[in-house]
């Protein structure tokens, strides 16, 4: 993906109005005016902007009113159709619309159709027909009040562009999972059948809720997390999934994510209180993967101790290992933290977090923030500085983060490392 979106801004006016009445006549075309279209950008009505460098490539805007939008166009430079730019686009905007509380989404396409000699007749001129699409979303009514009653919503724009590092589960969890969701009719046009249910293993803090969130972010789908304490509430928890997943069916689409699922669906003995618990999930999958536009996405810090009933293909579609991130990884995670300056020593920084998952890097990047603030803070009341071998003109230096990597405890050890491997290769399935 080689480009940014945002929201419609004043300044972009001109840009987004060439490109719309230069692209009329390439197959883009729109039952709104040119005119009607300046209206509604000027109106501040839902617009995003999509841009490569900082020259506008696409745009789509909508106009709303009451709880229904009309997306009036989507308007791509030719250089850049085919790219899947125009199915960012609507995404982001569509989002938009949800935020203010839109319920049905509308889009009209022009489609020549002769009109009959009885409209003549009565007075009416011809004009070209039209193809109407419509889709409904739980931004309101009995939907949004099924995911409010779930603990779910609809997470942030962006977070799948915010995942840093782990750049080759990145790319696998996108071409095998986001992909196909996105694009379905793409990718039945080449007989590949978007997934139902993954599950992400590896070691605690690798990053696989983050991955969960990010998905349902780049989706544009609302997010539920099923938390089996809160489930077993009402004092039986196979009931509480079996009703859960009743009040998911209500949903037009969702991702649903289930953390730490060896809590229930763990290897089945016979006298394991948690075998009924383990059955009535693996009843469930099944009538969850019947419906589009939805994913179950399951994490777990231990797939072996998962039941292998639960894990097999037909339930779900791909196991994909999380892992450490490497030094590649390691190198664009602390970029995101210590900025592009160059003030910092990321090497350095890479050479001494060997292991440490992304959680880790985090909280050692926050550790060394808050030194540098209370330095700062000590500098203004006259207390007294601690000499800095490698002083940065602002925020944390390199001597700040090395010294936070010491205090922290590694998440992740040797033999867990050494149990990942080994899991990798027979249980992964991507």
């Amino acid at each position: 993906m080689n480009w940014l979106i945002h929201d419609y801004r004043e300044d972009d006016l001109a840009a987004v109005v060439h490109l719309i009445d230069s692209t009329a006549e390439l197959g883009q075309e729109s039952v709104f005016s040119l005119a009607e279209c300046i209206a509604a950008l000027t109106a501040r009505q839902p617009a995003v902007v999509a841009v490569h460098g900082s020259v506008p490539v696409g745009a789509a805007l909508a106009q709303v009113g009451g709880d229904r939008a009309w997306v009036m166009r989507i308007a791509i430079h030719p250089a850049w159709r085919g790219r899947g730019l125009a199915s960012a686009l609507l995404r982001e905007l569509e989002r938009r619309l949800v935020e203010a509380r839109v319920r049905r989404i509308a889009y009209v396409l022009p489609q020549e159709e002769l009109l009959g000699d009885g409209l003549h007749n009565a007075g009416y001129v011809r004009r070209p027909a039209v193809a109407y699409f419509e889709k409904t979303e739980p931004g309101s009514g009995g939907s949004a009040d099924v995911l409010t009653e779930l603990g779910g919503r609809l997470l942030p724009a962006g977070l799948w562009e915010a995942v840093a590092g782990m750049a080759a589960e990145k790319t696998l969890i996108e071409r095998r999972v986001v992909l196909p969701l996105a694009e379905p009719e793409r990718a039945a046009r080449h007989g590949v059948r978007p997934p139902r249910a993954i599950t992400l293993f590896g070691p605690p803090g690798t990053g696989k809720t983050t991955f969960a969130r990010a998905v349902a972010s780049r989706l544009g789908w609302p997010f539920v997390e099923l938390l089996p304490s809160r489930l077993a509430d009402e004092g039986s928890l196979a009931a509480g999934l079996r009703e859960a997943f009743a009040r998911i069916a209500e949903l037009d689409r969702v991702l649903v994510f289930i953390d730490e699922v060896e809590e229930i669906a763990p290897v089945r003995t016979g006298s394991s209180a948690m075998h009924g618990v383990t059955n009535e999930l693996l009843k469930l999958i099944p009538g969850f993967r019947e419906r589009d536009e939805r994913l179950l996405v399951c994490a777990t810090n231990s797939v072996r101790s998962l039941d292998p009933a639960f894990l097999r293909p037909g339930r779900f579609d791909y196991v994909i290992p999380i892992g450490t991130p490497d030094r590649a990884a390691r190198a664009a995670i602390w970029s995101r933290y210590t900025g592009q300056g160059g003030e910092v020593d990321v090497a350095a920084l890479v050479d001494a977090s060997e292991l440490f998952t992304p959680a880790d890097i985090e909280h050692a990047a926050r550790t060394a923030a808050q030194a540098a603030f209370e330095r700062d803070l000590a500098a203004d009341e006259g207390g007294p500085v601690a000499d800095q071998s490698d002083p940065c003109p602002a925020g944390a230096s390199t001597g700040d983060y090395l010294a936070a990597l010491a205090q922290c405890r590694r998440t992740v050890t040797g033999e867990m490392v050494e149990e990942f491997t080994v899991d990798i290769s027979s249980h992964a399935r991507v």
